[in-house]
């Protein structure tokens, strides 16, 4: 049974990995995973689990930084998808291994009940994960709302305009976006993520601002970032909503496939609006990022103080590989 709540774990975990992850190739950030944090500098990762007996279990690597192995991966919009298909890799990898600390973990419990052959997230159970999860991104947010938007234009004729079917389409997206993000929150298991997923920020917040890594001086700090995945979620909505305006299809496939063609430039537009909207913070656009901060409310929660040494842990090892490397950091 307890297998079955590890997987089911990181089944939800995995559909929420785009909210819960945060990071930039220059800047400190980080990811919540289950019963642990991830935290990556400009030049490696590290995360620490806080495995069922309380033992901490932590793993650091290096990190190769895309934009100085290729140049072109640092021009604006490009360096959104870039960065973000990198963070989503390296977040489903963190994932994956704070799933088999506990699942390993469990079956040391068993003694010799435990299976001889050791179960673990391996890489097919791995690839159907990601699949369901793209399968399932597209279907919830880009076939389902197009979906009731063109059902219901049937019986309201005000919807055939551009600017108006668009609209409604958004505002339903943002709705089941919305209510998955409730929903989940929830489930206890997710709770304790969103925990972490607060004990991440504070971390990211204390170091940014120069203070001490101590867990006192941690929890004083806020678990609203600008630079959240949550935030970035939000952005990219709001956004897709006025893009499709500009495009002038009216066929339920035409707009499907501009749906799905066009998600790699709103993504890097986004990125671009929460990387400038994090450094000024009265800004226009700081404004726009603001329901994303609000919705930080559902998707971070503060932590415990054991769950912000699990974060500090992380950066701390992280920081320590980042100086052996010689790398440099740029402070939001």
């Amino acid at each position: 049974m307890k297998f079955l709540r590890t997987l089911w774990r990181f089944l939800v975990a995995v559909q929420l990995l785009p909210a819960l992850e945060g990071g930039e190739e220059t800047l400190v950030g980080g990811q919540a995973v289950l019963e642990g944090v991830m935290m990556r500098s400009p030049h490696a990762w590290a995360i620490t689990c806080r495995k069922p007996s309380g033992e901490l279990s932590t793993h650091s690597e290096p990190l190769e930084r895309l934009s100085e192995k290729h140049k072109w991966m640092a021009w604006p919009v490009l360096r959104g998808v870039m960065t973000l298909g990198h963070a989503m890799a390296l977040g489903f990898r963190a994932l994956k291994f704070s799933a088999n600390v506990a699942l390993d973990e469990l079956q040391q419990g068993m003694g010799e009940a435990a299976p001889k052959k050791k179960f673990e997230i391996n890489g097919w159970i791995a690839t159907v994960n990601i699949l369901f999860s793209v399968g399932f991104f597209i279907f919830m947010y880009k076939y389902l709302p197009l979906l009731a938007t063109t059902e219901l234009k049937k019986s309201h004729p005000a919807l055939s305009g551009q600017i108006m079917f668009n609209l409604v389409d958004g505002l339903i997206r943002l709705a089941l976006f919305l209510f998955f993000i409730w929903g989940t929150s929830l489930l206890r298991d997710i709770r304790r993520v969103y925990q972490y997923h607060g004990a991440e920020h504070k971390t990211v917040f204390a170091f940014e601002n120069g203070d001490s890594l101590e867990t006192a001086t941690v929890q004083k700090y806020s678990t609203f970032h600008p630079r959240c995945g949550t935030s970035f979620l939000m952005t990219v909505m709001i956004i897709s909503i006025f893009v499709y305006m500009l495009v002038p299809v009216t066929t339920f496939w035409a707009r499907f496939a501009i749906r799905i063609a066009l998600l790699p430039v709103i993504t890097g537009v986004a990125y671009e609006i929460i990387r400038y909207a994090s450094k000024h913070r009265k800004s226009l656009f700081a404004v726009m990022t603001a329901p994303g901060l609000w919705l930080q409310r559902i998707t971070t929660r503060p932590p415990t103080d054991e769950q912000a040494v699990c974060a500090i842990t992380a950066l701390d090892q992280a920081m320590l590989l980042e100086k052996e490397r010689g790398g440099e950091l740029v402070i939001a």
